[in-house]
């Protein structure tokens, strides 16, 4: 049917704009989370995306395998919100950093690609901060881009989100 990347920085409101979109699309939702509680922070965030969310909404958490996750979820025409790529991009990190993202982010795709389910991604953009000291920080940064922008190349609509506002970037 579609898919529809909401990229922005934290706090952004691409997370709430993604949630509109999947109520919007009048189609049943499934919520497909990648955030793992690590610490009592994240517990907290998690807890809030919780409360916001329909109560009617399908929920999979999906911390690593989210290929094999929506190659059957994608094969129903329904919407699924998939809320953060980009914590998914850092469970895989922090599983085994020498894996080969350019695959993972094709099967990813794979997944997906004629699917007849309206899919939007969530994914943050975190090259517009400050350069990360660290190998593994710069890595995810370089990953998240190149994540991104593979992503962006595929989706049929692309929307930016600052402050709370939605920029399109790309429409169908």
């Amino acid at each position: 049917m579609s898919i529809t990347l909401v990229i922005g920085g934290a706090r952004s409101g691409k997370s709430k704009y993604a949630e509109q979109l999947a109520i919007n699309s009048q189609l049943p939702v499934t919520y497909v989370a990648t955030a793992t509680a690590l610490d009592a922070e994240m517990e907290a965030r998690i807890i809030h995306h919780q409360t916001r969310r329909p109560v009617d909404w399908a929920l999979h958490e999906c911390p690593l395998d989210l290929a094999n996750l929506l190659e059957n979820e994608a094969q129903k025409e329904h919407t699924i919100l998939v809320d953060c790529l980009t914590l998914w991009l850092n469970n895989q990190l922090y599983k085994d950093s020498t894996q080969n993202f350019s695959l993972l982010f094709s099967e990813l795709v794979e997944a997906i690609k004629d699917s007849p389910a309206k899919i939007i991604l969530v994914s943050n953009e975190v090259g517009l901060g400050i350069i990360p000291l660290g190998e593994v920080t710069r890595q995810f940064v370089d990953e998240a881009g190149r994540l991104n922008q593979f992503l962006a190349q595929v989706a049929d609509q692309v929307i930016f989100t600052v402050a709370g506002l939605p920029l399109v970037l790309k429409q169908a």
